[in-house]
C-alpha cells in the first residue's frame, strides 16, 4: 500500500483549557495529486486544520505526516507549502511579477531561474501580459489567480487553498472553481481546499471531509457523501433533503452491493420503497430523498400521496415546491417542460424507491 502525501493523525487543537477543542483526534489521509475538500459551516475547524497543516498554528495534541515524515515540528518556512488566503495577501507595493516571484527570492533562486518560473506560472493561469502590472489594478478575479501563481510557483509540496473564492461575484466564483480544477490537475498539486460552500466541494473535489464539531463527520468521494450520508448532519449541510421517519417492515432482498431494498412506513406517505443497510427489518430510521428525485404528479387521478403546494419557486431550468404532506412540508424540484401547479394545489408525490436511503444508525459523538 503506498504511502498517502499527508496523513493526520489524532489532530487536536484546544485554544483554551476546560473548553471543547476546535479540532478533535481528526484523522484523515490525502492521496498524492488529490484535491480534497474541508467543507463545514462556520467555528467545524475546517480553518484551523489548514493552518496547523501550514505550519501557521500549532496543535495541542497529534501529528502531521507528509511524504511518511513527521513535519508536526518543523516550522512554516520550512515545510515548502504553497497558501491561498481569502484575502489573496497580494503586496500592493509589488507589481504582479513581484509578487510572484517574493517566494523564489525567499529561497534565494538565481534571477534567471526565478524569471522563468514566474513566466510559466504566470502563462499557466493566463496572465501572463499583466507581469508589470500594479496588483490594486485588478480585478478580483485577477488578484485570486495571481495570488494562486504566486503558491504554485514555488512548487509546493502541499497546495493550501482557504476560501479562495468567497471574495468573487457568484458568477466570477463558478467560473474560477473550473480553472483552479483544471489548473490542479494539470500540476497534479496535492490540494487541501477549505470551504463552506457545498457546490465548490462537490464540483471540484476528489474527496470531500464534512466536518462538524472539530470532527469529521464523513470522508469520501462527493458522490458518496451527497447519496450515502452516513448522518443526518452530513444529510442535511450536502444538498438539499427531505428527512423522513420511516419505520422498517420487510427486507425485498439485494438493491447493488452491500445493500438490501425494503418495504417501509412513513407517516403521511404510508407503505413506500426505500434502500439501506443489511439487517433494518424492524427499525426505525431517518430516510432521506433528495428533493430533485420527487416526481410532482398534477393529475389528481396520478399515483403517490396528496399534498398541498405551499409555495412555487422558478428558476427558468426546474421549479421548486414546497409541499404540504400530512403534517410536514416536503421539498420537490422538477422541471419546467410540464404543467407547473400553483399555491393551493393538491398535486401528488413519490419516487423511484432506490432514490430513498435510511441513514444509518448514528454513533455517540
Amino acid at each position: 500500500m503506498s504511502t498517502p502525501k499527508l496523513a493526520l493523525v489524532d489532530l487536536t487543537k484546544r485554544y483554551q483549557p476546560g473548553l471543547a477543542p476546535a479540532v478533535d483526534h481528526l484523522n484523515m489521509e490525502v492521496e498524492e495529486g488529490h484535491l480534497v475538500a474541508l467543507l463545514g459551516p462556520s467555528g467545524c475547524g475546517k480553518t484551523t486544520t489548514l493552518r496547523m497543516v501550514a505550519g501557521l498554528m500549532d496543535p495541542t495534541a497529534g501529528r502531521i505526516v507528509v511524504d511518511g515524515e513527521d513535519i508536526t515540528s518543523i516550522p512554516v518556512h520550512r515545510r515548502g507549502m504553497g497558501m491561498v488566503f481569502q484575502s489573496y495577501a497580494l503586496f500592493p507595493h509589488m507589481n504582479v511579477a513581484a509578487n510572484v516571484a517574493f517566494g523564489l527570492r525567499m529561497r534565494r533562486l538565481p534571477k534567471s531561474e526565478r524569471l522563468e518560473r514566474v513566466r510559466r506560472a504566470l502563462d499557466m493561469v493566463q496572465l501572463g501580459y499583466l507581469a508589470e502590472r500594479e496588483t490594486k489594478a485588478l480585478s478580483g478575479g485577477q488578484q485570486q489567480r495571481i495570488a494562486l501563481a504566486r503558491a504554485l510557483v514555488v512548487e509546493p509540496t502541499l497546495l493550501l487553498l482557504d476560501e479562495p473564492l468567497s471574495n468573487l461575484d457568484a458568477k466570477l466564483r463558478e467560473s474560477m472553481r473550473g480553472e483552479i480544477r483544471a489548473i490542479q490537475q494539470r500540476t497534479g498539486a496535492t490540494t487541501l481546499f477549505v470551504t463552506h460552500d457545498q457546490d465548490e466541494a462537490l464540483d471540484m473535489a476528489d474527496r470531500i471531509a464534512v466536518m462538524n464539531g472539530g470532527l469529521i463527520e464523513q470522508f469520501g468521494e462527493p458522490s458518496e457523501v451527497y447519496e450515502r450520508p452516513r448522518t443526518r448532519f452530513v444529510a442535511e449541510f450536502i444538498g438539499r433533503a427531505n428527512l423522513l421517519d420511516a419505520t422498517v417492515v420487510a427486507d425485498r432482498g439485494p438493491s447493488g452491493a452491500d445493500e438490501r431494498r425494503y418495504d417501509v412506513q412513513v407517516p403521511g406517505f404510508g407503505a413506500v420503497g426505500a434502500v439501506g443497510a443489511p439487517g433494518l427489518t424492524g427499525a426505525t430510521r431517518t430516510m432521506l430523498v433528495r428533493p430533485h428525485r420527487v416526481q410532482v404528479h398534477c393529475d389528481p387521478g396520478a399515483s403517490g400521496s396528496p399534498g398541498t403546494v405551499e409555495s412555487v419557486s422558478y428558476t427558468g431550468d426546474s421549479v421548486g415546491y414546497r409541499v404540504r404532506v400530512g403534517d410536514r412540508a416536503q421539498l420537490a424540484e422538477a422541471p419546467t417542460d410540464g404543467r407547473i401547479a400553483a399555491p393551493g394545489d393538491v398535486v401528488r408525490l413519490d419516487w423511484d424507491p432506490a432514490s430513498a436511503y435510511l441513514l444509518p444508525e448514528e454513533e455517540e459523538r
